[in-house]
């Protein structure tokens, strides 16, 4: 299942250096580490990797990424794919962000985000 947490990692990353419990910025990053993750940019692409970090400005990076964009009305794949690796994602082109976890760890991430 997917979580979406786009404006919550923007969020993650403004860390005023408070060391609360649940909501801590950076527990709340490292439960996210190594997870799958699909990242949407406004040109339409999409890039699923595995989730390597996060900076100040909510930048993300992804690991063995693979990029998926639309191809041409005519051609018979409405998706082309490649792989690219390792991938930096401006937070300024980023358009939503999902990351594979279970129900659980869904819920909890909505809670620790109305916190």
């Amino acid at each position: 299942m997917e979580q979406e947490v786009g404006e919550s990692l923007i969020q993650l990353g403004n860390s005023d250096g408070s060391n609360s419990s649940s909501s801590d910025p950076v527990t709340r990053v490292r439960k996210l580490l190594f997870r799958r993750m699909l990242v949407g940019i406004k040109d339409g692409r999409f890039f699923l990797g595995t989730f390597h970090c996060l900076d100040k400005q909510g930048n993300i990076v992804l690991q063995d990424t693979i990029e998926y964009r639309s191809t041409r009305r005519s051609s018979p794949s409405p998706m082309e794919q490649r792989c690219l690796g390792l991938v930096l994602i401006p937070s300024s082109c980023q358009n939503s962000c999902h990351v594979d976890c279970s129900v659980e760890e869904q819920l909890s991430l909505l809670k620790a985000k109305m916190i």
